[in-house]
């Protein structure tokens, strides 16, 4: 009897093991939503930013980012409380990748300082190394390729950008976003839809 129950034990906590993995991969997929905003935004402002600086020679091409940016940020603390009231397990998984995109969202705050004080010549590149680690360690955690193989792409992508004008590195940053966030995104969201067709 007792070497029955040892054996339910183990089976339940396997079967509890394997429903938390797939709870928090659920849970992380459903926030593909982040990668599409970000993504969407920083490709509009890098476009935006190039069509100013290069084809209409506006010298203050950077307001773009101050005009887009905080708007996104809005958005995303709305999208942030809107998660938090339906989330139903907080997960450890979940508790790392919040706290790995602060560090991320830091990072760009302090960097865009550094960046104001010794210029702008090559932030961009600065930039996709923190897009890359985001994006990298995202897809590790939830085991999804195209965020693990995008983030990849991006570190000898921003290694490449630092030897190139200003104006290549606005459209470098733009082919940096659509690899890590805009594409892996996308997929992210379809691979979600699938599951919960298959769910119904």
């Amino acid at each position: 009897m007792h070497n029955q129950e040892n054996e339910f034990s183990a089976e339940q906590s396997l079967k509890l093991i394997t429903s938390m993995i797939e709870t928090t991969k659920n849970s992380l997929k459903d926030r593909s939503h982040y990668f599409l905003l970000w993504g969407w935004a920083v490709m509009i402002t890098c476009i935006g930013q190039y069509c100013l600086k290069v084809i209409m020679n506006y010298p203050n091409h950077y307001l773009v980012w101050l005009i887009i940016t905080p708007v996104v940020i809005i958005i995303q603390i709305f999208l942030i409380v809107r998660d938090r009231k339906v989330e139903k397990v907080k997960t450890f998984i979940n508790e790392v990748s919040a706290y790995l995109w602060t560090a991320i969202g830091l990072s760009f705050f302090a960097t865009s300082f550094i960046f104001s004080k010794i210029g702008w010549e090559n932030c961009y590149s600065v930039y996709i190394i923190l897009y890359a680690i985001g994006t990298y360690v995202s897809g590790s955690l939830i085991k999804f390729k195209p965020l693990i193989i995008g983030g990849i792409i991006c570190f000898p992508l921003a290694a490449v950008t630092a030897y190139l004008s200003f104006d290549y590195q606005i459209i470098m940053l733009a082919v940096a976003i659509l690899i890590s966030y805009i594409i892996p995104g996308h997929l992210l969201r379809i691979k979600q839809k699938k599951q919960n067709l298959a769910n119904v």
